[in-house]
């Protein structure tokens, strides 16, 4: 027989690890409702004519299809199959899609439901999206994301709002972070200094990959993709200052980019957005990086990413400003910014660092032990005045041997144990066993409230 297994880029996860992920999820919640954030879903599949096009050229590729349903090859002839052209197959053949991430079907979720949206809108997701990648270390094909965006706002004030949101989660999390920022409007204007402002897709596409590849790769692929020498050779010398500070590098761009409209924009909002940071007083490292790219098409201004101080595993949040998205689904002069968490790689970071000790890896706090039918009634009585308070309890199901018993509590870290047999019953009490310690207590049933809330609640 066949053993089971699970796609490549997929995982299943533990209860010991749900309880951490869950407390990743609580505490980036907790923050976006903070703020001011609503909630939203939408479906896990869209229709195709939603995501293609959204993402790039590469992005559009990594997008998992759905055959239709039925017989899917009814609207391809024969000579469509022969001729095994796998684009146009696919638009044949499939209709939908997985999501790729949570901000294209945001944008249409506001665009189909603009009638019930009062502007600005703020909303968060937490949602599985699937990428068709090449699964590697930190690089799922099935992985959550934790987005927050406010859209039908041009305010900067909403790029810094999202920037003490990273800080404030990451804080939450003691992860330290380097939260970098660039301007997709400084790329633009560089492009157009360097003679190339028409390249400035396939420009900003090399330059995603150059933290992973290098310099040398990115010219290789912009080479291949005719880019000129002399256009590589003037975006580079730009861009690459990287030994400069943030505002050495802004008074730069100021001197480079006098003739370029978009540029200057560009140089200015990030101006405004150092100076309005800067008496935060954030506890996270905020760089003004000019090799960030954000390589998915529809962000058009701010674009944020941010990585581990201590970890190399690539992003763990990003995102940016768009003022088109909506307009692909014919609702115009929208503007949105937002950023996504990357909820499985902020938990490998956190397994990694061992961030993980402190938080309870339990399901249940207190195990009432069954001695059989006749202590059932009574140890129930326990089990509903525990729950009242608020305490995680369970009573095991079968009077098997109280050694199995204890070996369950042990192996689930439970840390009390409830024995409530034919003596307790008839002295209306208890017997509290602390597994840490071994140490046990003789507690009456009209006391069990009080020290529930002095012992156990309060140790929380």
């Amino acid at each position: 027989m066949l053993k089971p297994s699970i796609p490549k880029g997929t995982r299943d996860f533990s209860a010991d690890e749900m309880l951490k992920r869950e407390f990743i999820f609580d505490t980036i919640k907790s923050v976006f409702k903070l703020y001011g954030y609503q909630p939203i879903e939408t479906p896990a599949l869209e229709n195709l004519s939603t995501l293609l096009g959204k993402y790039g050229e590469e992005g559009d590729r990594l997008i998992f299809r759905i055959l239709n349903s039925g017989d899917f090859l009814t609207s391809a002839t024969d000579e469509d199959l022969q001729k095994r052209e796998t684009s146009k197959l696919s638009s044949l053949i499939c209709e939908k899609g997985l999501r790729y991430d949570l901000t294209v079907p945001f944008a249409r979720y506001v665009v189909q439901h603009r009638d019930e949206i009062v502007f600005p809108f703020k909303r968060y997701q937490v949602q599985p999206v699937w990428r068709a990648d090449r699964p590697q270390k930190g690089r799922y094909r099935e992985f959550f994301q934790c987005d927050v965006d406010v859209i039908g706002s041009d305010s900067l004030l909403n790029e810094i709002e999202m920037i003490q949101v990273i800080d404030d989660i990451f804080s939450r999390l003691n992860i330290n972070v380097q939260v970098k920022i660039n301007n997709r409007k400084i790329l633009a204007g560089v492009a157009e200094y360097a003679g190339a402002p028409d390249r400035f897709t396939d420009i900003t596409i090399a330059l995603d990959k150059y933290e992973k590849l290098g310099w040398e790769k990115v010219k290789e692929e912009l080479v291949n993709k005719g880019v000129s020498n002399q256009v590589i050779k003037e975006f580079g010398n730009i861009i690459l200052v990287i030994n400069r500070n943030n505002k050495d590098k802004i008074e730069f761009l100021k001197s480079i980019l006098l003739d370029s409209e978009i540029g200057r924009k560009g140089v200015q909002e990030i101006e405004s957005l150092m100076n309005y940071l800067e008496p935060l007083h954030l506890k996270s490292q905020v760089i003004f990086d000019l090799t960030l790219a954000r390589g998915l098409n529809y962000y058009t201004g701010a674009i944020i990413e941010v990585k581990s101080a201590d970890v190399n595993i690539g992003s763990i949040c990003g995102g940016g400003r768009y003022d088109d998205l909506t307009g692909v689904f014919g609702l115009e002069g929208v503007s949105g910014v937002g950023v996504s968490f990357g909820a499985d790689r902020i938990f490998d970071v956190m397994k990694q660092l061992d961030l993980f000790e402190s938080i309870a890896s339990v399901s249940a706090e207190v195990l009432v032990l069954n001695f059989g039918d006749a202590e059932t009634k009574y140890a129930f009585r326990i089990l509903g005045l525990l729950r009242k308070l608020g305490v995680k309890s369970e009573l095991y199901p079968d009077p098997v041997k109280l050694k199995k018993q204890m070996s369950y509590a042990d192996s689930g870290k439970i840390p009390y144990i409830i024995i409530a047999g034919a003596e307790e019953i008839k002295n209306n009490e208890l017997t509290l066993k602390i597994m840490s310690t071994g140490e046990q207590k003789k507690i009456l049933m009209k006391d069990l409230k009080s020290f529930v809330l002095s012992e156990i609640k309060s140790a929380d």
